[in-house]
């Protein structure tokens, strides 16, 4: 009897009215709770005279109103039911029940928490309401809750402009870090603070100084090869015996040739500082690319062939050319365009070495100035004998005259090319998770590659421009011994270490190999077999859980220091037991190409003015590190508080001393306790 009343109501509605019963009207809104949680708020306008009923309603009676949310593909999650205001409950003479309506205005509210980030969240309402003669009809409305952006005045977090929010929205960085802004910022300020204690100018001299070593190393070895060693004399007698000029004459003008070969190498560097600028982790986007890593392997492989003898590398005739005609204009400029031809008619020897040097300068920390420092010993040591022997021609009669050993070693410095190449194809296994490069064919490759350079030293095996042999020097049989020695060590590497469960690590070998948990028999996500986590969020909320502080591990999968650090000062016996019992260990890889969730694929803001786009793990972890700790090199260390909040001492980047690693472990549990 009920039903049929009140479907004749409904049906008094349609058809005893010229225009439809339609008392509802809905709006929405959105209160925001915390940086994930919000209160999406349904407001029911209702004409005066008519009801709405409640959600809860006796079987038999009117349609109760009934929300439904739609969970955008689980970006969010339905926190309890929906509330509704306090209404009015009278006996329905119709209905003959005691039944809740509201009149005038109604108010729901249903607690939401968003897992990604989303522009609004969508949903419907059935309802019916009636006055005293007539109903309405179940009818359905769709909801949309638009979720504004606390930061961005409003501003909707939707496909269109996503892309526009700053990295200090308190969204973002809930969604990004699990940290809300007020703890970044604190982060970030107690980090100034502490970068102001720090003396890290020092480090920096003595690697640039490494680093120009090792150019100068390059250097001298460039000297040594058949395109720049017969030059020598041919260039100091046209200096120091040209007809019309004093001995002083020439001297000066050999000297100002010695430093135009330096100002030329230098030159070659200045690029990379105007792209440092610009982006202050786009060397470390260089030196981990995956296909420049691939280039870098194909380049050095057929680099080591040229060297072997069995092409030559040429630049285009034309430069050569081009250079030639400058050296005729004389003075100053013509001394130049004679240091710019020596650079390009020597590119089949030097530019393997620079190839060498430029790509390993950007894949260690410091990017720029680390390349021009190496480009600077470079050019000292190919500049500077020219300009010695201009001032001292009696020294030349010292020097050994040109022969088979300029090919010796320029097929050494084939293996050493063809060693490299594999390091490169390496980087590119690792950051893009291949799992092919893995550390057991990888020191295969090497025992192979330096096994042949033993050979070749010993006189077993020859290539297209070497001389006969008739008598195996010296220098030829102790190299042969110590490059199988070193074949030797190689192999050692395959030995077990039982602590860690894992292969020895090598220590001339770190950086340049694999880490030994890469490995096909004994793999391990964490060096040393260390318990660890590679996402921030998951890291701080078990930190919470367990009451302990944290260790946040700036690293990257190409970090040559990294390495250093993870298999010669974390294995250690008191460093392992502060990792491995004290902290709770967060390793965020800067270099990390897999692809970021397409919520958190987001443009933020860069220190330095500028925005970026986060599309990979790496950006999203290397931008957390330059935009709150000020800095962009890798390994960096930060401890923290369980909560993220504090930060116990000063942070730290690579720190080879063992005892000072472990002080400053210490240092961070006193703080904490």
């Amino acid at each position: 009897m009920k039903k049929i009343i009140l479907i004749a109501l409904i049906t008094i509605s349609f058809f005893g009215n010229a225009q439809m019963y339609d008392p509802v009207k809905w709006s929405t809104s959105v209160e925001k709770l915390s940086d994930t949680e919000y209160e999406l708020i349904s407001i029911a306008t209702i004409e005066s005279g008519s009801h709405l009923y409640s959600q809860t309603v006796p079987e038999g009676g009117p349609i109760a109103t009934t929300f439904m949310f739609d969970d955008a593909n689980g970006s969010i999650k339905i926190i309890g039911n929906t509330s509704e205001e306090e209404g009015h409950t009278v006996d329905d003479p119709v209905f003959e029940m005691k039944i809740k309506y509201f009149e005038n205005k109604a108010i729901f509210k249903q607690k939401v928490s968003l897992i990604k980030a989303i522009s609004e969240v969508r949903g419907s309402v059935e309802f019916m309401a009636c006055d005293d003669k007539r109903c309405s009809p179940p009818t359905e409305i769709d909801l949309v809750f638009k979720i504004a952006s606390n930061k961005t005045n409003g501003a909707l977090i939707n496909s269109e402009n996503l892309n526009d929010l700053k990295v200090d929205d308190n969204f973002t960085n809930a969604l990004l870090y699990g940290m809300s802004s007020d703890d970044l910022k604190r982060i970030s300020i107690a980090t100034d603070k502490a970068s102001e204690k720090q003396t890290s100018n020092s480090s920096v001299s003595s690697t640039l100084i490494k680093i120009f070593g090792l150019g100068f190393l390059g250097g001298l070895l460039a000297l040594l090869t058949p395109c720049v060693f017969p030059m020598i004399p041919l260039t100091v007698s046209f200096f120091t015996k040209k007809s019309g000029q004093t001995k002083g004459a020439g001297i000066s003008k050999a000297l100002l040739y010695g430093f135009f070969i330096f100002a030329v190498y230098i030159l070659l560097s200045v690029p990379f500082h105007l792209l440092d600028s610009v982006n202050p982790d786009i060397l470390n986007e260089i030196s981990t690319n995956i296909w420049l890593n691939i280039i870098f392997f194909v380049i050095f492989i057929f680099f080591a062939f040229s060297f072997f003898g069995y092409y030559e590398l040429t630049l285009p005739s034309k430069w050569t050319n081009k250079t030639t005609q400058g050296e005729n204009i004389g003075g100053i400029v013509g001394v130049f365009f004679m240091a710019l031809t020596l650079a390009l008619v020597s590119f089949s020897c030097t530019g393997p070495i620079l190839g060498s040097l430029l790509a390993g300068s950007l894949t260690a920390d410091g990017g720029a100035w680390q390349l021009t420092a190496g480009m600077a010993g470079f050019g000292v040591a190919l500049g500077l004998p020219f300009a010695l022997f201009a001032m001292f021609p009696n020294m030349m009669n010292a020097l050994p005259k040109s022969g088979g050993w300029l090919n010796t070693t320029k097929v050494v410095l084939g293996f050493l090319e063809l060693a490299l190449a594999f390091k490169f194809l390496s980087n590119a296994d690792l950051v893009a998770h291949w799992g092919i490069l893995k550390i057991e064919p990888f020191l295969i490759i090497w025992i192979i590659v330096f096994a042949g350079l033993a050979l070749y030293l010993l006189g077993k095996i020859k290539f297209p421009h070497d001389s006969p042999i008739k008598k195996l020097s010296f220098l030829r049989i102790a190299g042969g011994i110590l490059v199988a020695a070193f074949t030797i060590y190689l192999a050692s590497g395959f030995r077990i270490n039982k602590e860690t469960n894992t292969f020895s690590s090598l220590t001339l070998l770190s950086g340049l190999a694999p880490p030994v948990g890469y490995s096909f028999i004994y793999p391990n996500d964490c060096p040393n077999n260390l318990n660890c986590f590679k996402n921030l969020k998951e890291g701080l909320a078990y930190a919470k859980k367990v009451n302990k502080p944290i260790m946040i591990d700036f690293t990257g999968l190409a970090c040559v220091n990294c390495r250093k650090m993870e298999e010669h000062v974390w294995s250690v016996d008191k460093i392992d037991n502060y990792l491995r019992n004290e902290y709770v260990l967060i390793s965020l890889y800067v270099d990390d190409k897999k692809e970021l969730p397409k919520e958190e694929q987001i443009k933020v803001s860069r220190i330095n003015g500028g925005t970026r786009e986060l599309k990979n793990y790496g950006h999203k972890w290397a931008h957390f590190q330059t935009q709150f700790f000020q800095t962009n090199s890798q390994p960096y260390y930060v401890l923290l508080s369980p909560d993220g909040k504090q930060i116990l001492n000063t942070p730290v980047g690579y720190t080879p001393d063992v005892n000072e690693y472990h002080n400053w472990l210490k240092e961070g549990v006193t703080n904490f306790e």
